[in-house]
């Protein structure tokens, strides 16, 4: 129901939006001599980028992971363990590096930290219900919300260590 009303807004916005009005603006034939500015400033213009885009170090999500350690070399018997949980589980919806129904992981950590990455495997539906960068992922992913795929901490932990050596 909620998806439902979701995509109907967007729906009524997007028509609003489309159906504005072409008024022609008469140009004046004034002109003024420009003057130089004496000061440059530089205020860095807010860019629209995408919730996939956008790099958040800071937010590690909502659910039962709060402290990962990443400062060991990669794990390789981890490595062999997440990319198979990957490919049994997640490719259904995610392109390592392209976007697909979901985003693509490759390149996650330099975006997110790894506490957010594990509690969005492990806990998507709440994510998505009470995280701002997960809400704006399932609005930016056409409202598909990811499955939670009843994954343990070891498997998405394994997962994690697969995300690392992607690049």
């Amino acid at each position: 129901m909620k998806t439902t009303l979701k995509l109907i807004t967007v729906l009524l916005v997007t028509l609003l939006v489309s159906c504005g009005g072409k008024e022609e603006k008469k140009k004046e034939k004034i002109s003024y001599p420009k003057k130089e500015p004496t000061e440059q400033t530089t205020t860095p213009k807010e860019e629209n980028v995408p919730a996939s885009k956008r790099i958040d170090l800071a937010n590690k999500g909502i659910g039962p992971i709060t402290s990962v350690d990443l400062s060991n070399p990669v794990d390789q018997k981890m490595v062999t363990h997440g990319a198979d949980v990957y490919k049994k589980m997640c490719t259904a919806c995610h392109r390592i590096d392209k976007k697909f129904i979901g985003p693509a992981p490759t390149g996650i950590l330099e975006r997110r930290t790894p506490e957010w990455v594990m509690n969005m495997i492990l806990n998507p539906q709440e994510m998505t219900q009470r995280d701002p960068l997960a809400k704006e992922l399932l609005m930016e992913f056409n409202g598909s919300p990811m499955a939670n795929q009843g994954l343990t901490e070891k498997d998405a932990r394994a997962v994690l260590e697969y995300f690392r050596t992607l690049e």
